[in-house]
């Protein structure tokens, strides 16, 4: 489906991306992730031919991106792109149109799409007087109103309450199973670990992390012991291979080193009394996330 291979962007003297490759298949759903400034937005916009790579190969089943490949492109920008005087009917006309579909199938879909997002009622009415999270569900709207193969989501639940998210949830996955490749961006590593089995993290425009999710969880050394019993925060610091330990109340969590110190702790734990709960458990995204990108910039 998607292919970016060795990719590199520079803006002048500046490298924004650094020979990065990864592929996207039919039904997948990818996390592409960094902080502000690591090269994901240049990335989506190598994608979506709005820039061309420096070096480097972008492909869309096996063919260079143009702009008959575009219009099966759908793209979820994190910024606000709709234009606001306009009633919702007539802004989805307008980016249908832009994707080369027939009026009719535009306000078919409109008509299916709006009833699925629970806001019939607005289709005559102007964007700028709506809410933020219904902004939020047109702007979704307009990204998949052309039934893409390949959907760019960057940041798709701001502005969301929790019934939304699931709602918007529900569509996405119904999009996996009609078989469209989807790009998922987020700063909340909750929201990836619930939706992508693949993903790359950028910093600074290179690679730090990339693999299938469950891959990258089990082969980070680094794992987190959950206890909940009567012991020492001074005596579990001192167990070899222990690197941090955190308390609340009379539950702790342990950061050790490797798998092979668990038994260190268990050894510990073994001989204490009131012990209710103790978990190896690996790191959550966000914790590997923090943990690569405060290496990364030295921290």
């Amino acid at each position: 489906m998607l292919s970016v291979k060795n990719v590199t962007k520079y803006y002048g003297d500046k490298r924004a991306v650094n020979n990065i490759s990864f592929d996207v298949k039919e039904g997948e759903i990818f996390g592409l992730l960094g902080v502000n400034g690591a090269g994901k937005t240049t990335t989506f916009r190598m994608i979506m031919n709005l820039l061309e790579p420096t070096s480097g190969k972008i492909t869309f089943n096996n063919k260079k991106i143009d702009y008959d490949i575009t219009d099966k492109i759908g793209f979820l920008t994190e910024e606000r792109s709709l234009l606001t005087k306009l009633t919702v009917k007539e802004q989805i006309i307008y980016y249908g149109t832009l994707k080369s579909i027939s009026k009719d199938i535009i306000l078919k879909r409109l008509d299916e799409l709006l009833e699925r997002f629970n806001i019939s009622e607005y289709k005559d009415v102007k964007i700028n007087t709506l809410s933020k999270g219904n902004q939020q569900k047109i702007q979704f709207i307009s990204a998949i109103i052309n039934e893409p193969k390949l959907l760019i989501l960057d940041e798709p639940f701001s502005g969301l309450d929790p019934i939304n998210i699931e709602l918007f949830k529900s569509v996405i996955l119904d999009l996996q199973k009609k078989k469209t490749a989807i790009i998922f961006s987020s700063h909340r590593m909750d929201h990836v670990e619930m939706l992508c089995e693949k993903l790359l993290i950028l910093v600074k425009g290179e690679t730090v992390l990339e693999g299938s999710l469950k891959k990258i969880k089990d082969d980070f050394k680094v794992k987190k012991i959950s206890i909940k019993a009567d012991v020492s925060k001074k005596e579990l610091e001192s167990i070899k291979g222990v690197n941090k330990v955190y308390k609340d109340n009379d539950s702790f969590t342990l950061y050790i080193d490797d798998i092979k110190y668990s038994k260190n702790v268990f050894d510990y734990i073994k001989k204490k009394d009131n012990v209710s709960k103790y978990e190896v458990s690996p790191l959550s995204l966000e914790e590997i996330f923090i943990s690569k990108v405060g290496t990364f910039y030295g921290k």
